[in-house]
C-alpha cells in the first residue's frame, strides 16, 4: 500500500485544481454579456410530432417556414411544468393529449441558465450558470448526476437551424413514443431512405447519398461537461449524423464549480479544427443549443432549449462571443 503524506496530497488537490481552471483563466467572465436561455422539459416531442399539426398546434406554422423559436422562445418557463407533469396539454383552442406518459414525481419542468460566449482568438469558451433546483434521483445513470450538452451546428443543417434538437430527436429513438425498445440515438432526417410519423427506422438514405452530405458537412457536434458535486468535470465529443457517436478525438474541455446549488460550467473548443470538426471563424453565423441532464436522467429525460444564433466577436445574432 503505499502511503501520502498530508503535505503530497495537498499539493496534488492544488495541482488539480490549478490544471482544470486555467484553461478558462483568461477570460474576465464579469466583463462578458449574458443572456438567460431557458431550458424546458420536452416529454417525448419528436421532429415528427412536431411536424404533425393534429398533434403539434404550431405544427401547420412549421411547414408553412415559421421556425419553432419564433413563437416559443418566452413561452418555455410555462410549458416545461404542464410536459413534465404528464398531464394533457391546455390550449387557447383546446386540450391535446400529453406527451409524457412516464412523469417523474417532483421534478421541476424549467430549468434558466445565463449564457455567456467568449474567445481569444484560439479558443471558443461557451460559460453556463443554472441552478437546477430540487432533483428527484431517477437513478437512470449512475455515472453523472449532471451533464451539460451543447449541440453546434456550423449551419448546413437546415432542419436544426429552423427546429433546434428536434431535428434530430425521432418518434422511434430509444424511450420514445415509437421506439418500441430500440436503442437508436439521435440521428439527422436525411440520412433515412424516408422518413414516417414513427420516424426513420434503421433504413439509411443510398451510399452516395450519404457521402455527399457528410462531403457537404451535414452533421452536428455534440460538446458535454460531465459532472458528480465535489469532483473536476469531465468532457466528451460527439457527432450526429445518421447515429450520435463518438468523435475520432475529444477536442473540448470542460471545467465546473458548484456553490450554493449553483452551477457554473465553462466548456472550451479550438476555434481552427481540422475535419470531420468545423472551423468557427469570423463574420459567419453559427448555432447553438443547450441541454440538462440532471438527477441522474439519460436519454429523453432532459431539459432542452431553443436554437440560438451566434458569431464571433462582433455581429447582429443571438449570442455574440466576444474577444477577450
Amino acid at each position: 500500500m503505499i502511503k501520502y503524506s498530508h503535505r503530497t496530497t495537498v499539493a496534488s488537490l492544488a495541482a488539480l485544481l490549478i490544471s482544470v481552471s486555467a484553461h478558462a483563466a483568461g477570460i474576465n467572465w464579469a466583463s462578458v454579456p449574458g443572456k438567460e436561455v431557458v431550458m424546458f422539459y420536452p416529454g417525448q416531442a419528436s421532429w415528427e410530432w412536431a411536424l404533425t399539426p393534429s398533434d403539434m398546434s404550431g405544427g401547420e406554422d412549421f411547414r408553412k417556414g415559421k421556425d419553432c423559436a419564433i413563437c416559443h422562445i418566452g413561452e418555455e418557463k410555462d410549458m416545461g411544468p404542464q410536459i413534465v407533469t404528464g398531464a394533457a396539454r391546455v390550449f387557447k383552442t383546446g386540450e391535446k393529449p400529453s406527451i409524457e406518459p412516464t412523469p417523474i414525481a417532483g421534478k421541476p419542468g424549467a430549468v434558466a441558465a445565463t449564457v455567456k460566449l467568449a474567445n481569444d482568438g484560439t479558443d471558443l469558451y461557451v460559460h453556463i450558470e443554472f441552478n437546477e433546483g430540487a432533483q428527484p434521483d431517477s437513478k437512470m445513470d449512475p455515472a453523472y448526476a449532471t451533464k451539460v450538452s451543447v449541440m453546434f451546428d456550423d449551419g448546413k443543417v437546415p432542419e436544426v437551424n429552423r427546429g433546434g434538437c428536434f431535428a434530430a430527436c425521432h418518434d422511434d429513438s430509444a424511450g420514445m413514443a415509437s421506439g418500441a425498445g430500440a436503442n437508436r440515438t439521435m440521428y439527422l432526417p436525411k440520412t433515412r431512405a424516408k422518413l414516417s410519423r414513427k420516424g426513420g427506422g434503421d433504413a439509411l438514405a443510398a451510399p452516395d447519398k450519404l457521402a455527399g452530405l457528410q462531403a457537404d458537412g451535414y452533421q452536428l457536434e455534440f460538446w458535454q461537461a460531465l459532472l458528480n458535486p465535489g469532483q473536476p468535470a469531465k468532457s466528451a465529443t460527439q457527432l450526429v449524423f445518421d447515429k450520435r457517436a463518438a468523435a475520432p478525438s475529444n477536442i473540448v474541455t470542460a471545467d465546473a464549480t458548484q456553490s450554493g446549488g449553483t452551477w457554473s460550467v465553462t466548456i472550451k473548443r479550438p476555434l481552427a479544427a481540422a475535419a470531420p470538426f468545423s472551423a468557427i471563424t469570423a463574420g459567419n453565423t453559427y448555432y447553438m443549443g443547450f441541454a440538462l441532464h440532471s438527477g441522474h436522467t439519460a436519454q429523453r429525460f432532459h431539459y432542452v432549449s431553443y436554437e440560438r444564433s451566434f458569431s464571433l466577436n462582433d455581429g447582429k445574432t443571438d449570442l455574440v462571443a466576444v474577444k477577450q
